[in-house]
């Protein structure tokens, strides 16, 4: 419950005296087994945006989901615009004042657009129904006035990922926050929408609105931020100007350690072909395309959100049949119709959504890394080697340094990155000869993902075969030895390592 609402009710975004529009104090959360926040502080002024860094698992997320109502402090104190307040539940910071883009969609995909946007705030007709029409007109207007080209009756399935994203930020944007929390905003967004976005959050701040910005990309610290506070290990570290350091300051902030190769690829020989796509379709989606992909090769797959980019991805691994076109692994020719079969084949496919296409967040850690290898590599004379499967799970966790009291863990209980990170073990558990990763540092901190980068190298070096696909322009250049091009479902180029610049890139992604 609130605390003396009324005292809240001041104009959107502004505060008397100077008082600023969110202060928190002394917070503490801990989980079993966890300590997610250990006294920690933050304070938001009105027209600022005040970004928030740290590691995957710094308490970044947990602190902001206790400001939503999502989850509450074991103690510490809250105070919105000088009132001390205690949220219960989502509801609560609503009526203060405070949106939240959560890091994880949380859209329904069977319900309209609109449908979403307004859910539990339609507008009735005189006889108390929902007004349909009245709905998808209110939603046209706020998307006119963010310039989001969606339509407000289309069904939430339908949209890309990026789409998806842009309407979590409409649909925050339309309860007229003084507060609104963004949690990786821009993770599924490519660059022309990123400036977008940065439009809409300038928009909002020169209406006094107060934004807490999460995020791992640096570039858009400076861009966008005022200030900056850094958490490592549930604990507050510093605030600071955006203006007064450098991306190697936060960098020491937040892992507490130079990080002096974000992109650490070695160049290795280049083996024989493993995986060859001839002409390969999917009637309406893509068509055309051809490439090699060879042991030890990291071959990145760029373009613009909507290319067809995971379209190609998801054919080649059987999700959807492919319509035209040959496979071939190698040498031999091969016939693809569902992820099993891919599987047999030596692949492993890591999705661009972990939420929906994923993660198991209802169960535990070694469940979720378990599941492509039980059928086989793990059962002998009928049986499970459990202890096998646990202390190879448990090696893969370690390995990739997942934040984790034990492999019996809730997944939902992880951070973003970590769950990442969880299910890139459970890939590298099959062995794979050919490793498809979909946006695989999506989400993920500095420190995370240096050793991911470590991690997609060493296999590389091992002679497995690597299709990369990334909206992230330096980590497909930092880490490809070629890389193709699409756009709208066809292939416009490929570009040897040597050739490969940003402008070169965005010129075939742009024809």
């Amino acid at each position: 419950m609130i605390a003396n609402h009324d005292a809240l009710e001041t104009k959107s975004g502004t505060t008397s005296d100077g008082i600023p529009l969110l202060e928190i104090s002394n917070i503490h959360k801990a989980f079993p087994g966890v300590i997610a926040l250990n006294d920690v502080k933050l304070t938001l002024k009105a027209g600022t945006v005040h970004a928030l860094m740290g590691e995957n698992g710094a308490g970044k997320s947990t602190l902001m989901k206790i400001i939503a109502g999502i989850y509450m402090p074991d103690k510490g104190e809250i105070r919105l615009k000088g009132v001390t307040v205690k949220m219960t539940k989502p509801l609560d910071a609503q009526i203060a004042g405070i949106s939240m883009i959560h890091q994880e969609l949380n859209l329904m995909s069977y319900m309209t657009v609109s449908e979403n946007i307004w859910l539990g705030r339609e507008p009735k007709s005189r006889l108390g129904f929902v007004d349909h029409e009245e709905m998808y007109r209110i939603t046209q207007d706020l998307f006119d006035e963010l310039h989001i080209s969606v339509d407000p009756r289309a069904e939430t399935q339908t949209l890309s990922v990026a789409l998806r994203q842009m309407v979590e930020i409409a649909k925050a944007v339309s309860f007229h926050s003084d507060i609104l929390i963004m949690d990786e905003p821009t993770s599924a967004l490519t660059e022309p929408e990123v400036a977008h976005l940065f439009e809409i959050i300038r928009k909002l701040k020169n209406e006094g609105r107060g934004i807490i910005y999460i995020t791992h990309k640096m570039n858009e610290i400076f861009e966008i931020a005022d200030e900056l506070s850094v958490f490592r290990d549930g604990q507050y570290i510093a605030t600071c100007s955006s203006q007064e350091v450098s991306r190697d300051d936060i960098i020491k902030m937040m892992v507490g350690r130079d990080i002096t190769d974000l992109f650490p690829k070695q160049i290795v020989p280049i083996g024989r072909t493993i995986l060859k796509v001839s002409d390969l379709g999917l009637q309406g989606v893509f068509s055309g395309i051809s490439f090699e992909l060879h042991a030890g090769e990291i071959l990145g797959l760029a373009g613009l959100v909507g290319s067809g980019r995971s379209n190609v991805a998801e054919t080649i691994f059987g999700i959807t049949p492919a319509t035209s076109g040959t496979i071939e692994i190698d040498g031999k020719e091969v016939r693809i119709s569902n992820c099993r079969q891919a599987m047999d084949h030596g692949m492993a496919l890591l999705t661009e959504d972990r939420k929906d296409t994923g993660c198991f967040l209802g169960l535990d850690l070694l469940a979720n890394m378990e599941a492509p290898v039980l059928s086989h590599r793990y059962v002998k004379i009928g049986f499970v080697e459990t202890k096998r499967l646990y202390d190879d799970s448990l090696r893969m966790a370690n390995r990739l340094r997942v934040k984790t009291p034990s492999l019996f863990e809730t997944m939902l209980n992880l951070s973003g990155g970590n769950q990442q990170k969880v299910l890139i073990a459970r890939w590298l558990l099959t062995e794979p000869k050919i490793l498809i990763l979909d946006e695989p540092t999506r989400g993920i901190d500095v420190g995370a993902k240096a050793e991911i980068h470590r991690l997609i190298s060493e296999l590389a070096s091992q002679g497995a075969a690597i299709l990369m696909i990334s909206s992230e322009m330096p980590e497909i250049l930092g880490m490809s030895d070629r890389i193709v091009v699409m756009h709208e479902g066809r292939a416009t180029g490929i570009l040897d390592r040597k050739d490969a610049t940003q402008v070169a890139i965005m010129d075939l992604a742009a024809k």
